[in-house]
């Protein structure tokens, strides 16, 4: 079977992954390194929040209330995934956001979670080398804790599995070329203000600092969906993401909000299905919900970016890329 194949603008040629019954000998070791390197990234970042109290969570897949991506203008959904259960209709998980925030506010003050991700793309983002249609994040949520808190700890974080890799999987980067290329980042990592990127680059902003940065920077003030905090007086929105060359966005993160009036005013503003967060409105008027702020890191785009690699479904052993089905 012939590897489709697409040509970006720099003339550079994708080939998309193949299942592993297609792959030859060498490419099956290839994806046994890449498989090595996830390995020791799954380890190193749940061991460092273990080690910083964090309280590791299972995950959900099915569930009434999951993220609306929306009015995200970074959201590219061809369609969601719904099934009737026991009379009611539920989805599958498109990020765990609304399970953190309640699970943070109630119970655990410090929690992670590795989550599934089921977000249906549309077929031509096959070829970004960046969008898979099921993915897993490393979702992270702290109650009481401010946007620099969590982008210090994520700074810590990275540097530590970077400087682990280095030391560790020596023979693994070396085989897929990353030993000299892959440089420990300085701490803390720049920061840019998204208006000021759509200033100077316009809509396409996105595309092009991911190709300008060499290093992790921060991206920060996303207009998003309504749980991320926004400042109604300036505008302004206090999130971040972690954007990396090549692969753009790894974390989105934010400062939630908690108040009960300003969520409903920005559900109904954006004209997301209120009765899809009953218990979290419920929660929020009762004084339930607390403050917190955390993010969700895509590991398929970190070990992608790790491992350097064209397209991100390399790092998945059965390649999830928009518009194609493979049996397994």
């Amino acid at each position: 079977m012939a590897s489709k194949q697409f040509t970006i603008q720099d003339r550079e040629v994708i080939e998309l992954p193949k299942p592993l019954d297609q792959l030859s000998n060498s490419e099956l070791e290839r994806k046994s390194c890449i498989g090595r390197v996830m390995t020791y990234t799954l380890r190193s970042l749940t061991n460092q929040l273990v080690d910083r109290g964090f309280q590791w969570l299972l995950p959900v897949a099915l569930s009434q209330s999951t993220d609306p991506l929306w009015p995200d203008p970074g959201a590219s959904i061809e369609k969601r995934v719904e099934v009737d259960i026991y009379g009611k209709t539920v989805r599958t998980t498109t990020s765990m956001i609304i399970h953190k925030l309640i699970a943070a506010s109630l119970v655990y003050q410090k929690l992670f979670i590795l989550s599934p991700n089921i977000r249906i793309e549309k077929a031509e983002r096959a070829y970004t080398g960046k969008h898979i249609y099921e993915f897993t994040q490393l979702d992270f949520e702290v109650r009481d804790a401010s946007s620099k808190d969590v982008m210090r700890t994520v700074e810590d974080v990275i540097c530590n599995l970077l400087t682990q890799l280095k030391r560790d999987m020596k023979e693994e980067l070396t085989a897929l070329c990353r030993c000299d290329t892959l440089t420990l980042p300085k701490k803390p990592f720049k920061v840019y203000d998204r208006a000021e990127l759509e200033a100077k680059y316009g809509a396409c902003w996105e595309e092009a600092i991911s190709k300008e940065i060499s290093e992790p920077v921060w991206i920060t003030n996303i207009p998003r969906e309504f749980y991320d905090f926004e400042d109604f007086k300036t505008g302004k929105w206090d999130n971040y993401d972690l954007f990396m060359p090549q692969f753009g966005e790894v974390l989105s993160g934010a400062k939630r909000e908690w108040d009960y009036e300003k969520i409903l005013k920005k559900i109904e503003r954006d004209k997301v299905n209120k009765s899809n967060y009953a218990l979290l409105l419920k929660l929020a008027k009762e004084g339930k919900l607390k403050p917190s702020a955390g993010g969700g890191i895509g590991i398929e785009r970190l070990v992608g970016w790790i491992s350097g690699v064209k397209h991100i479904a390399e790092t998945q052993p059965f390649p999830r890329v928009p518009g194609t089905v493979y049996e397994l």
